[in-house]
């Protein structure tokens, strides 16, 4: 009796250095280039102050739904709704915020939290705040 082993394919050495260039790695945002975008909320959401934020955007998958990076603003308080799930680390700094059914929350250096979609109410930068975000937006 004889048993038929099946296998793949040999692959050629061009092949697999080929596969090898085309598979994702690690994304170390302390030595990849971010996309900056510098901005101010928009005036019809800006309740006070004049904060200017800054976001590096260090990663967006290929199907532009989830995107990571750092995000700073200097005081200031506008309104906000959410389409995406963002969760946050908060780097430095306070914030507060409120949800429209009154609801609120501050976050200082060290805490971690999500905004899941549908979320409305108003962020507010107490004191210059940086963090980390990690953003879905889901398609559709």
């Amino acid at each position: 009796m004889s048993v038929l082993i099946e296998s793949e394919p040999p692959l050629c050495i061009a092949s697999i250095a080929v596969a090898e260039l085309l598979l994702p790695d690690i994304i170390d945002f302390s030595r990849v280039t971010p996309e900056r975008n510098v901005s101010t909320p928009a005036a019809d959401r800006l309740l006070e102050g004049q904060p200017m934020q800054v976001a590096d955007n260090f990663f967006s998958d290929s199907t532009e739904q989830f995107f990571a990076g750092r995000w700073e603003s200097t005081p200031g308080r506008w309104k906000v709704r959410y389409t995406e799930n963002e969760f946050c680390h908060i780097l430095s700094g306070r914030v507060r915020i409120e949800g429209v059914q009154g609801t609120s929350h501050e976050f200082k250096a060290g805490d971690s939290f999500v905004v899941p979609a549908g979320f409305a109410g108003t962020w507010e930068v107490l004191e210059t705040t940086a963090k980390l975000y990690a953003i879905f937006a889901a398609s559709g």
